[in-house]
């Protein structure tokens, strides 16, 4: 059975425990949900879906101290970096709510023989099913719910079992924003029910963000019963040094890069590929930079942290060197920087989910491009050059769903989200994000 409790990862108290989910509890989630789709889903303008976005954009802002304690409480996010979350899941919702109607118009086709008309009608598919991960508790269930909501589709949302108080608060604001019971609704379902809720016919397709382990497990099931699925996994972004006429610049944004949430996002730089006459200089200030920026929040759990370690061992014992800001305590694990990782070093296609990097020195600018995708994942990418032209070119030759040049943290609610290779497929945000799930439906009327 999955427990869904509340285990603050500083203390390592347990502060409270959820009660699963029984099979009834599951099966009247997907009921209240298929009910709702069959009402409002198929009944509600635009209009009237974007104004109830609005004011869960508007409840977000509102209860910014409540859902932001209950992270930091949860995983251990920083609190400055929970409050700026929840401020960042309620631009989604506004931008959603302000462009729902245009991203679901009606699209005309220019049709090259015959009389009469066709055109594309973006219509709802029905119950989705969304897996949420614990490291954005906020963040990543606006990515998914916004899009749908706005299309008409209804949610059954199994957030992490590390989050149970979020979830709970989150059912509870789009309730008060005013959707109808069903529209989305939290469940605490185990594994196997998961499993039972994708194969519902009712359920028209499953969007997971996770591990990619869960995600190989889930679009399994989803295939064997021929459901969309949308898939956002692991990450080991390259953070790629091709010029910098601004040192101090660069190191910071590659700290920043690599601290995000504690070092606990997918999409964080990892490994930081740098120009042979670049390199010393650049390693000597980032590793200098990171070990003072040494994480005074914990990681989500203990024993992630003993997996870092863990990684990082092994790293070692494998031939890499490591300068690191101290020692583990339970789930405070100290940043460190990884140097002289080669190809058969067990961390060299790993991710490291937490505040450690790795460095590697690139011969030139074909050598840094085969490092940057030189890894089995492709999710982000960040490049930078003082040469305009360098950064397309190399941006161009990156396998990655996303490139970000000579900046960080420029994630928004209008710029497509996603990856390739074992980082998944398909798009959230931007219009991108609300066409995933819907009917592109043709309707063709004879002249």
């Amino acid at each position: 059975m999955t427990e869904y409790a509340v285990l603050n990862p500083a203390t390592g108290d347990l502060v409270a425990t959820f009660p699963s989910a029984d099979d009834a509890a599951v099966s009247a989630a997907v009921d209240a949900a298929a009910s709702a789709y069959t009402t409002w889903g198929r009944t509600s303008s635009v209009a009237d879906r974007a104004a109830l976005l609005h004011e869960v954009a508007r409840l977000h802002r509102e209860r910014t101290p409540e859902l932001a304690a209950a992270m930091v409480e949860e995983m251990g996010k920083p609190l400055e970096d929970a409050e700026g979350e929840v401020d960042f899941a309620a631009d989604i919702f506004d931008y959603y709510a302000d462009n729902a109607s245009a991203f679901l118009a009606d699209e005309p086709i220019e049709l090259v023989g015959g009389e009469g008309t066709a055109l594309v009608r973006r219509s709802p598919l029905g119950v989705l099913l969304g897996i949420m991960p614990w490291n954005f508790p906020a963040y990543q269930v606006a990515r998914f719910a916004a899009p749908n909501l706005a299309t008409g589709n209804t949610i059954v949302l199994k957030h992490a079992p590390q989050c149970p108080r979020s979830a709970a608060l989150l059912e509870r604001l789009f309730l008060d924003a005013g959707f109808p019971r069903g529209a989305y609704v939290n469940v605490y379902a185990s594994h196997e029910q998961v499993e039972r809720i994708i194969a519902d016919p009712r359920v028209q397709g499953v969007s997971l963000t996770g591990s990619e382990r869960a995600g190989a497990a889930v679009a399994e099931i989803a295939g064997r019963h021929l459901k969309k699925v949308v898939l956002e996994l692991g990450g080991s972004d390259p953070f790629v040094v091709l010029g910098s006429s601004d040192m101090d610049a660069t190191v910071e944004a590659a700290v920043a890069a690599r601290m995000e949430n504690t070092g606990q996002a997918c999409n964080a730089g990892k490994r930081f590929i740098v120009l042979d006459e670049l390199y010393d200089e650049f390693t000597a200030r980032f590793t200098q930079a990171l070990l003072t920026a040494s994480p005074g929040s914990p990681l989500v759990s203990e024993s992630a942290a003993a997996h870092l370690a863990e990684q990082v061992d092994s790293a070692v014992a494998s031939g890499a060197s490591l300068a690191c800001a101290g020692e583990r305590n339970g789930a405070f694990h100290p940043s460190g920087v990884l140097t002289g990782v080669a190809a058969d070093n067990p961390a060299y296609r790993q991710e490291l989910f937490g505040p450690v990097a790795m460095v590697f020195r690139a011969a030139d600018e074909d050598d840094a491009v085969r490092l940057a995708n030189d890894t089995p994942y492709g999710l982000g990418s960040y490049v930078f050059t003082d040469d305009a032209e360098q950064a397309q070119r190399v941006a161009d030759q990156i396998d990655a769903g996303m490139v970000y040049v000579n900046g960080v943290g420029l994630d928004a609610a209008e710029t497509p989200f996603g990856g390739v290779k074992r980082s998944g497929f398909g798009r959230e945000l931007g219009r991108y994000g609300i066409e995933e799930f819907v009917n592109k439906k043709l309707i063709r009327t004879a002249g």
